[in-house]
């Protein structure tokens, strides 16, 4: 494990776990519990990815979802330090609507969708959850919103025209 995090303090990686799911198979002997961990990883410069890790105990289960999360990287369009205009993502019965802010706003989002937007490197942003509550869907519609986001520059490359 600490091998693991000296390699992302090198990469410039971190990474925080989002919530731990415990779940009960019931047996002969008694109840058998098995572990799923939300990890989100991120370098505050852009890039960020979620990991879903399962295991039969909670140690190995971030370490999945650390690795699993590493895969999933991807880099997020961002305007200083907030967002370049406000953005809705889906996912399942979750809605999450982000919305540009004034420097020195911060991050005003709930954990699991505050988890997402720190590692991708917003520091100002509003954000609200409609719908389902659910870490794993907000944090993937959050995901969702972020990938969805363009700079002006893109925009006007993708029109091709000069916007004033």
């Amino acid at each position: 494990m600490s091998r693991e995090r000296e390699q992302n303090e090198e990469q410039g990686l971190q990474d925080i776990v989002v919530k731990i799911y415990r779940t009960a198979k019931v047996v002969k002997g008694g109840r058998r519990f098995s572990f799923g961990a939300l990890v989100v990883v991120g370098d505050r410069r852009g890039n960020v990815g979620i990991g879903y890790g399962k295991a039969n105990e909670v140690p190995p289960s971030v370490e999945k979802g650390i690795k699993e999360a590493k895969k999933q990287m991807q880099t997020v369009n961002l305007a200083a330090h907030t967002i370049p205009h406000q953005a809705i993502g889906r996912h399942g019965a979750s809605k999450v609507v982000l919305v540009p802010a004034a420097p020195g706003t911060g991050v005003i989002a709930g954990d699991s969708v505050r988890a997402v937007l720190e590692l991708a490197g917003v520091h100002d942003v509003l954000t609200k959850a409609y719908g389902s509550t659910s870490p794993k869907n907000l944090v993937k519609a959050t995901m969702n919103a972020l990938l969805g986001l363009r700079t002006r520059a893109q925009v006007e490359e993708l029109r091709g025209v000069k916007l004033s």
